[in-house]
């Protein structure tokens, strides 16, 4: 079954989750919204942001590689499906997206 995940998710997250898809759900949420080389101790941990500020179609080109290897990296329990990237118009100028995941057999509740 495929899930789609934002960074816009944690707002709704918890972190003692039972549930093992809500809280695999919730680890890719966290992975779209850490930039790379900001959480100390584990610098290594996050997303490429190397994408933003720039315009939609080279952002597009440009994060489908690193957000892809970011959970597989750091959540080898989803597999990454597709990336669909958007403008807000309330929000000019804020690029947002969307990542299509499915989780491994054997590995969801």
């Amino acid at each position: 079954m495929e899930y789609t995940v934002s960074a816009a998710d944690l707002a709704n997250i918890r972190l003692n989750e039972e549930n093992e898809v809500k809280e695999i759900l919730r680890n890719v949420a966290i992975i779209l919204s850490t930039p790379k080389g900001s959480v100390p101790m584990d610098r290594s941990f996050g997303l490429d942001m190397s994408f933003l500020d720039k315009p939609m179609n080279v952002a597009k080109n440009m994060a489908v590689i690193p957000v892809r290897e970011a959970i597989e990296e750091w959540e080898p329990r989803a597999v990454f499906k597709d990336m669909t990237l958007f403008f807000d118009p309330s929000s000019p100028g804020k690029l947002s997206f969307t990542v299509q995941i499915e989780i491994k057999a054997g590995d969801s509740a």
